[in-house]
């Protein structure tokens, strides 16, 4: 008897283990899914700069007026 009881903790603790992760795992997948849009902004303005730098910084304004639509 005491092995079923054994056996049923185990496969609690497992389920209860389980369901623990499928949280973590919501909460992980979410949090890149965020930091996913701010390395995108990141990237544009990294280009806005490469821009500016490259080809003046009078060049850029124009170009970012164009863009916005200013």
């Amino acid at each position: 008897m005491e092995a079923d009881d054994k056996l049923t903790e185990t496969a609690t603790k497992l389920d209860v283990h389980l369901a623990e992760c499928a949280l973590r795992y919501a909460n992980i997948s979410s949090q890149l899914a965020d930091g996913s849009k701010v390395m995108d902004r990141l990237q544009v303005l990294i280009g806005i700069l490469t821009v500016a730098v490259l080809l003046g910084p009078g060049f850029a304004a124009e170009l970012i007026k164009k863009l916005i639509g200013g």
